[in-house]
């Protein structure tokens, strides 16, 4: 009898610490003349709403070069448990190496175009979302994406992120094929002035007055000299923002401790909308 007790006293402790549902991972194909081939898009959708909320709090989460739509849950096994604890909706497309801006020298490479004008449609056609509680932060090249598209779209976003973020992309023009993206600094000029972060600062408080933003670096990374200088640039310009800078290198290790940060911020301001 005693045995069979304590069989019985393991098995009820396992069933507590399992839980009954768990957020599930949706597979998505979504084409566009916008981009070079169909998009392949991961969703995670929690096992249920916040509490008294009637629709899921949006999060897009952009990967970064040389990724896709896997990358953020390779690095951040937990994502679905995350998910789940906030009750967030995350969308994880695929970046196709685009630096998420709308291309001057390719038709087919509107990146940008396509997330703000087909993509979040058609997530927000799929899902129960809430449009009024929608964020989006990102990786590397996704953290130049997330704050630019957002700088840009303030009516669609909330809340912007970015982590280990290439905020501006002028000191590493001859990298990562940007030149092949954005011409050469020397054929368009005024398209490098204009298509980082850091160049969208100027203004951005009159723009976009109600954006929470929040971003962070590595002080070993080699994009801590771009983040401490979008800093000082927002501090200048009287942005309210959070900004981190810790040890870490260019590294999933630290992106996968980096996004629970996002994630509570993000939290917090969908919990005031």
């Amino acid at each position: 009898m005693k045995i069979l007790k304590k069989i019985a006293l393991v098995a009820l402790a396992a069933a507590v610490c399992v839980p009954a549902q768990a957020a599930r991972i949706d597979s998505l194909s979504i084409s566009s003349p916008k981009i070079p081939q169909p998009m392949a898009v991961k969703v995670v959708v929690p096992d249920a709403l916040p509490a008294g909320a009637h629709a899921f709090p949006v999060v897009y989460m952009l990967n970064g070069y040389d990724g896709d739509c896997n990358q953020w849950l390779k690095g951040t096994p937990e994502l679905p448990a995350l998910a789940d604890r906030y009750g967030m909706l995350m969308v994880l497309p695929s970046g196709m190496d685009s630096w998420y801006v709308d291309s001057p020298l390719r038709p087919d490479m509107q990146m940008a175009s396509f997330i703000t004008d087909e993509l979040i449609l058609e997530i927000d056609r799929r899902y129960s979302t809430d449009t009024s509680r929608r964020a989006i932060t990102g990786l590397s090249m996704g953290g130049h994406g997330a704050l630019t598209l957002a700088m840009d779209h303030p009516d669609l976003f909330v809340a912007a992120g970015s982590t280990s973020g290439g905020v501006d992309l002028r000191p590493f023009a001859k990298r990562w094929n940007l030149a092949q993206i954005l011409g050469t600094p020397e054929q368009n000029p005024e398209t490098w002035a204009g298509v980082t972060a850091l160049s969208k600062v100027k203004g951005l408080k009159e723009r976009a007055p109600r954006l929470n933003i929040i971003f962070d670096c590595g002080i070993d990374d080699f994009f801590a000299g771009v983040n401490d200088d979008l800093h000082k640039a927002m501090l200048e310009e009287g942005i309210p923002h959070d900004y981190i800078s810790r040890p870490g290198r260019h590294a999933h290790s630290y992106w996968r401790n980096a996004i629970k940060y996002h994630l509570l911020f993000f939290d917090g301001v969908f919990s005031k909308q």
